[in-house]
C-alpha cells in the first residue's frame, strides 16, 4: 500500500509548485517530511 504513496505525493508536489511556484520550499519540505514519516513506518 505505501508503494502507492511515493507516486501520489510526487504528482500533487509538482502540480502544486507548476500552479503557485512560491510555494516551492513548503511543497518540498512537506514532501521530505512526508516521505520521512512513511519510511520510518516501513521500519
Amino acid at each position: 500500500m505505501q508503494a502507492y504513496f511515493h507516486p501520489i505525493i510526487a504528482l500533487a508536489a509538482g502540480v502544486l509548485i507548476l500552479l503557485k511556484p512560491k510555494l516551492l520550499n513548503y511543497v518540498v519540505a512537506i514532501y521530505l517530511i512526508v516521505t520521512g514519516v512513511l519510511g520510518l513506518m516501513k521500519l
